[in-house]
């Protein structure tokens, strides 16, 4: 464990508030509890830390037993991207089932509920909306999760999104600024980059963040993706063109004129952390402008808290880091804090209940081709899931596809999940055969995800349906291929209320998609 002696009380409490750290486990550990005491400010909640909503009031309870007004912060964008349902598959469609409807109203309503939910629960800071302008449909990491590829849709549903959740009392923080919608990398992995000119990228990345700004978002995450036109050297989270310049200067001076909280994306993914390192990088984000630290998806202990904490005293009485920034960044960290408790007061018992708005909106974002002719199974169908690998952002954790909601409707549905492995080892002929002899004469729903992305998934289900012409295909990503099978069913995300939506149509309840 790293100490650092001689530095004053204010600069360590200081560096310790611009820290969002993560932990393991479900109820608070020691160390969390006595930095809290000793000056942090916001602590970050991941699917591990998570077991019922019961569980999670209780935890953020202890949370706020130390200090009353801990952030408490958490990534629920809803669709794929769930920690508070991790374990279960989330109860409100993503961002791009809600950009197909197209409707703010609904987009804002269900932001309202799944901010109403998660501040029942006691959390106060969402890591969402992602407003990136999905512009490259090969995009590893961004794909469902964002509105769409039209900016200004993108722009619109952001700013509906951000006006719901807030509504609720919780706040949000939009992201990944300056966007990471036009990018072949996933920035877990390692830098991406993007070589537009800033005419283009005014005109596309900025435009759902002037109307995240507009709507009053009270944080912004920055992205760690390198954006030649502003810094050919150093990613956004650690650029001062970037933060200082794009995002903190006023409009009269090119800027967004963002006034509220910067805070990372996650220090320790590879598109930082490799280059850097997260202490380096961490003291480079905060003279940059970022004003939160955000870590602990992966580096979740107390020495890391300490490094982090320590590096920041050092890079100031180094003459690094200016005190004033750090000074500023904290006291931005504690506005906030001060805000959320403030709201959620405002906003407790005040938020009415729509516990169906998910399900509700998951059957509108359906898009439904062949229902004409479609007849649906008259027995337990076979649900043959083609499982890409799934990005860090998703989590493997977290289930998907339909089986589990056809098995409500058809008791005694079997399934059965194929992957790239399989496919690479027995070859495409090899593993169909081998669905078609699970399947039997039962009728097969072959559920895909981004297929337009994965070759071997793609020629799978054209021998499948070469196989089974009467094949119902689900598509649970992006739906960038043609419309193939007896039934394509397009439902814009995995989401739980996704496969629930689908379900509906292919028993034949719900044509209308």
């Amino acid at each position: 464990m790293t100490t650092l002696t001689g530095a004053t009380d204010t600069l360590t409490r200081n560096a310790l508030a611009v820290l969002q750290p993560g932990f393991t486990g479900t109820t608070a550990p020691d160390w969390l509890l006595r930095r809290l005491d000793e000056g942090l400010v916001s602590v970050g909640l991941f699917g591990r830390n998570i077991t019922s909503p019961a569980q999670l009031a209780a935890l953020t309870a202890q949370l706020r037993g130390v200090q009353p007004e801990v952030l408490v912060a958490i990534d629920e964008e809803g669709g794929d991207v769930t920690r508070l349902e991790a374990r279960t598959g989330s109860s409100f469609p993503g961002n791009l089932a809600l950009g197909a409807v197209d409707d703010t109203d609904l987009t804002r309503a269900v932001a309202r509920e799944l901010g109403r939910r998660l501040a029942e629960c006691g959390v106060n800071l969402n890591w969402a909306p992602s407003a990136d302008v999905n512009s490259n449909p090969d995009n590893p990491v961004i794909g469902v999760r964002s509105f769409g590829a039209a900016p200004d849709l993108v722009a619109r549903h952001t700013a509906a999104w951000v006006e719901g959740l807030q509504s609720a009392g919780v706040a949000a923080c939009t992201k990944h600024f300056p966007g990471h919608g036009d990018t072949a990398v996933d920035s877990h992995h390692a830098l991406p980059r993007i070589d537009a000119d800033l005419d283009t990228i005014r005109g596309r990345e900025l435009v759902p963040f002037r109307a995240a700004v507009a709507a009053g978002s009270k944080c912004v995450m920055s992205a760690h993706i390198l954006l030649t036109a502003l810094d050919p050297t150093l990613p956004g989270t650690l650029s001062p063109a970037v933060l200082s310049g794009l995002l903190r200067a006023p409009e009269s001076e090119g800027g967004l004129g963002f006034e509220g909280l910067i805070v990372t994306d996650g220090m320790e993914m590879r598109a930082v952390a490799a280059a850097h390192g997260i202490e380096r990088g961490s003291v480079l984000a905060i003279a940059a402008g970022a004003d939160a630290i955000c870590v602990g998806g992966g580096l979740a202990d107390e020495e890391t808290v300490l490094r982090l904490r320590d590096a920041l005293v050092r890079a100031v009485t180094d003459g690094e880091l200016s005190e004033e920034r750090l000074a500023d960044a904290a006291d931005r960290v504690r506005a906030l804090a001060r805000w959320a408790a403030r709201a959620g007061e405002r906003a407790a018992g005040t938020v009415p209940s729509a516990p169906g708005i998910g399900l509700t909106a998951a059957r509108r974002a359906l898009k439904v081709t062949g229902a004409e002719d479609y007849l649906p199974p008259d027995a337990p169908p076979y649900v043959a899931v083609f499982t890409p690998v799934v990005n860090i952002a998703v989590g493997d954790e977290t289930p998907w596809g339909l089986a589990a909601e056809l098995a409500e409707l058809y008791p005694g549905t079997a399934s059965g999940s194929w992957s790239r492995e399989q496919a690479e080892e027995a070859g495409t002929a090899a593993l169909v055969a081998r669905v078609l002899d699970e399947a039997a004469d039962r009728r097969i729903v072959a559920v895909v995800r981004d297929v337009h992305r994965h070759p071997w998934m793609a020629d799978s289900l054209d021998a499948l349906l070469t196989a089974r012409p009467d094949t119902v295909v689900v598509e649970m990503g992006l739906p960038q291929a043609p419309p193939s099978g007896a039934l394509h069913i397009a439902t814009h995300g995995a989401a739980r209320v996704c496969g629930r939506a689908a379900a509906e149509v292919i028993a034949g309840r719900g044509t209308d998609g």
